[in-house]
């Protein structure tokens, strides 16, 4: 049986809204946690939007016919490593003159 096409993103995500202070210190549950992405971290902020634009793919139905961006194991990948990038430029950890 395949796997739905937005689970790994939807998994990614729930693993970093668990590893938040909203999370751990306020003891909140992450369906109250997401009411207020401002308060989280740039990591989760970036899953959430990836994980809302893999589910408005599956409705689309251009996407549906041209394949969702997100439906590929690479390109899911590919997506969680560019929020995780993101979130550690944003940080300081990492010399945008690099590159990626």
């Amino acid at each position: 049986m395949a796997q739905p096409a937005c689970k790994t993103v939807r998994d990614d995500l729930v693993a970093c809204l668990l590893r938040t202070d909203c999370v751990i210190k306020s003891g909140k549950t992450p369906a109250e946690c997401i009411r207020s992405p401002q308060e989280l971290p740039l990591q989760c902020q970036h899953l959430i939007t990836a994980y809302s634009d893999c589910k408005k793919g599956l409705l689309d139905m251009r996407r549906r016919f041209r394949g969702n961006h997100l439906s590929n194991p690479s390109d899911r990948k590919s997506a969680a490593v560019d929020a995780k990038l993101a979130a550690q430029e944003v940080a300081g950890d990492v010399d945008p003159a690099q590159g990626r």
